[in-house]
């Protein structure tokens, strides 16, 4: 699991994510908040979002998620996580937020097919309010998204049996 954003949020995500058997690395260039204090036994980089995204090398094994609502760190990182084979893209912020992300990703030239692959508002709409909650509804998504087929691939499987 990729991390962008080393937030009050990523702290309970690194560790509920550690627990649950994925290896986690965080990104975040503000130095100040990336640290290995506050984020032990995990890969703390300061790179920029996109360069440290090109280093890690997403595949179709990796989640990725951002959490700083900033969009020159989020979106560097959504770049590189769109291009890659992730198997989850999440992304923190309303609704609204959520739109105008979608909007410069479009800018950027990605296309509806490549943009419906963040999830925004990121995680299960549980209600969640504090940091370690939301924390639980982002790694319970990123888990319904490894764990469960797809639809298609359901009723494809039924068909033949």
């Amino acid at each position: 699991m990729l991390i962008v954003g080393a937030v009050h949020i990523a702290q309970p995500l690194a560790r509920m994510a550690g627990l649950a058997g994925y290896k986690v690395s965080v990104v975040d260039p503000r130095g100040a908040f990336a640290t290995e204090e506050r984020f032990p036994g995990v890969e703390v980089s300061d790179e920029w979002p996109d360069e440290a995204m090109e280093r890690l090398a997403p595949d179709s094994r990796t989640a990725v998620v951002t959490l700083t609502h900033d969009p020159k760190l989020d979106d560097a990182a959504l770049e590189v996580a769109l291009k890659s084979d992730a198997f989850y893209i999440g992304s923190l912020g309303s609704r609204k937020t959520h739109l105008a992300r979608t909007h410069r990703l479009a800018r950027l030239g990605f296309d509806d097919a490549a943009i419906a692959r963040v999830r925004g508002p990121v995680g299960l709409a549980i209600g969640a309010r504090a940091p370690a909650e939301i924390a639980v509804s982002i790694l319970a998504q990123v888990i319904e998204a490894r764990r469960k087929p797809a639809p298609a691939a359901t009723a494809a499987g039924s068909e033949a049996a």
